[in-house]
């Protein structure tokens, strides 16, 4: 019972992570229909910037430099790309859309091989306060660094729904999300909401690698994007216009991930490194039920 509690733990732990790299996928593609393939590369360059700086400023400095430099940097790539190709005049159509999405592929593939070719084969540490120290609860043994990314996932998660809730730029982004035109006729400007979207995006990115590369994990390496493809399945299994969605599929990852990853033995009949799998397998099983995901709003047009 020992080992299920603390592989629960640790699951719903990684699954907060999950969440806040999740939500980054939903409200883009909320607010643009746009699939960000490019976010895994923002994670591996938000724990580079950061891992480079600890030395020079101190750990606390350099989050915060690297968390407002990869949000810099994911508006600038929404301003100077997105956006210009939409004030083209282009009509928006599942062409278009998949024109879009098809370009952050290629910006992941150009920010992941220049970072890629700098990290080489090493493993770079963030340098955590709080290290490879560990919690006792009970009979279960946790890693600090799997309850501070619980604590601080729901902390942010939790302040995301407050401002998507009562901010004005929660009640933009719904509106441009259920009707662009008509909010665009209301005054709404959709280029605004979409780079505060992006911004959001990009910080909650920078935030996640923090606790990804802690214990019991070696560090920052060039594989740590790949983590952004266990979130894309929380987001697909949540509703990708759902944020009440990410929170969930996220959860459902981290958990059944964990549950696989710790029962391997168990399950050795099904191969190797199953654990990698099992996002994907949950969310076929959840898409032959709910095709628009658990939350997912079934009229949307998927890319």
């Amino acid at each position: 019972m020992s080992t299920f509690l603390s592989l629960l733990i640790n699951g719903v732990a990684q699954g907060a992570v999950y969440a806040l790299i999740a939500l980054g996928f939903v409200i883009i593609f909320k607010v643009s229909e746009v699939l960000n393939f490019a976010h895994g590369s923002l994670l591996l360059l938000g724990g580079y910037v950061i891992a480079r700086l600890v030395p020079e400023t101190g750990f606390a400095a350099a989050v915060a430099i690297g968390i407002a430099g990869v949000a810099a940097l994911s508006v600038a790539m929404e301003r100077t790309l997105f956006a210009r190709v939409t004030r083209s005049g282009a009509v928006v159509g599942p062409a278009y859309l998949a024109a879009l999405t098809i370009m952050t592929l290629g910006l992941d593939i150009i920010i992941v091989t220049d970072i890629s070719r700098r990290l080489g084969p090493s493993v770079l540490s963030l340098e955590q306060p709080w290290g490879i120290d560990a919690v006792s609860l009970g009979p279960v043994t946790i890693a600090t660094n799997r309850l501070l990314a619980l604590g601080v996932g729901v902390v942010l998660i939790l302040a995301f729904f407050a401002v998507f809730r009562f901010s004005d730029w929660g009640v933009a982004l719904r509106a441009c999300a259920e009707d662009p035109q008509t909010a665009a006729l209301m005054g709404i400007r959709r280029g605004r909401v979409s780079a505060i979207a992006w911004l959001i995006a990009g910080a909650l990115a920078a935030v996640a690698v923090v606790f990804l590369t802690g214990s019991p994990t070696p560090g920052l390496e060039a594989s740590v994007r790949t983590v952004a493809f266990a979130a894309f399945p929380a987001a697909i299994i949540g509703g990708l216009d759902s944020t009440s969605g990410a929170l969930a599929g996220g959860l459902i990852v981290g958990i059944v991930e964990s549950l696989a990853s710790g029962y391997a033995n168990e399950l050795s009949f099904l191969g190797g490194n199953f654990g990698a799998a099992v996002p994907y397998v949950v969310m076929l099983l959840i898409l032959l039920v709910r095709p628009a995901g658990l939350f997912g709003t079934r009229e949307l047009t998927r890319v």
